[in-house]
């Protein structure tokens, strides 16, 4: 019984694309004598993330200039991390995060967490090959070195994107409940290596029937479990795979209302949610939002985030209904 609604983004390739002129409008708004940064907005949130490239290259060959260099030189504080993060393809922006989750000052457990239990086999292998162009490193030496304990160990098998994809037994999903049920019970290391390994390794289909058979055996909800029985960022990383086998959208939608309402605007999450989700999902993420919190993401995001932030972040996820 999966969801079978219409995955959408909310920014789309836009028609009558000509990236000369746009690198023509992008050049006079970044050399004029204060930045135009209303043009940078219209251009560069209403072009999806192939047509930025190709307008970086034409800007390239116009100016001779890098335009992600120039976009940094010119902007400050989130307005420019927003616009620069708008430049990196995909798997290029996921590396990017990650890199800077694993060396900054301290470990961002949380940004690890969306990013790789979200993320399909394909985009994974994408990232990692983007991780070792862009850094020379090797993203599961760096996961094994800045993180540890089992929090490491599921964190290194989801960097391996080996989950079976549209596979489905259901006369082994009851066996895989138990065993789930039996980690809870237990929480020795060996049932803790189990249970990441089922949450890891099982297809999104497989999943779902076992969280059902889950609910069956123990008459709880396996998030409900997990929270009890298991703590701190491993607890947070299992939560978070559940909630994706589930339902990405609401997952992501979870993850801004917190990043908005419990970290008094935790700018960098809600930076790097808006702008990886806008091709995929970030129409669903605002309904999900809607639906779950009363609240459009529009009304909060132009509660707490001012200027041409504001602008720039309503226009990513604005796309066509005004009221999500």
């Amino acid at each position: 019984c999966f969801l079978l609604q219409q995955i959408q983004g909310t920014i789309f390739p836009a028609p009558n694309f000509n990236p000369i002129m746009d690198a023509q409008l992008l050049g006079g708004a970044l050399q004029g004598i204060s930045c135009e940064k209303d043009v940078l907005i219209d251009i560069l949130t209403q072009r999806c993330n192939s047509q930025r490239l190709m307008i970086a290259e034409a800007y390239r060959d116009m100016y001779g200039r890098d335009l992600i260099t120039d976009l940094k030189e010119n902007l400050s504080h989130h307005f420019k991390e927003v616009m620069v993060g708008l430049m990196y393809p995909p798997a290029s922006y996921d590396a990017h995060e990650l890199w800077h989750a694993l060396k900054g000052a301290d470990t961002e457990e949380k940004c690890l967490i969306d990013i790789l239990a979200s993320r399909s086999n394909m985009e994974i292998f994408q990232m990692k090959e983007a991780y070792l162009m862009q850094y020379n490193n090797d993203l599961q030496q760096d996961i094994d070195s800045e993180t540890s304990g089992h929090f490491r160990d599921t964190l290194m098998n989801l960097a391996q994107g080996t989950r079976m994809e549209g596979y489905a037994d259901p006369s082994t999903a009851a066996q895989d409940a138990m065993i789930l049920w039996e980690a809870c019970q237990q929480k020795t290391g060996e049932h803790k290596n189990m249970l990441q390994m089922i949450l890891c390794n099982k297809s999104y289909q497989q999943l779902w029937m076992v969280f059902q058979e889950f609910q069956n055996i123990s008459g709880q909800d396996i998030v409900d479990a997990i929270n009890e029985c298991y703590d701190g960022y491993f607890q947070e990383l299992l939560v978070a795979i559940v909630l994706c086998v589930r339902d990405k959208p609401s997952y992501f939608a979870y993850r801004l209302y917190n990043a908005i309402h419990d970290f008094g605007f935790h700018n960098k999450t809600v930076i790097r949610i808006l702008i990886a989700r806008s091709e995929i999902d970030l129409m669903n993420i605002r309904q999900r939002y809607k639906e779950r919190y009363g609240k459009s993401l529009f009304h909060d995001i132009k509660h707490f985030a001012s200027g041409h932030y504001e602008s720039a972040l309503l226009a990513i996820c604005a796309g066509d209904a005004e009221d999500y």
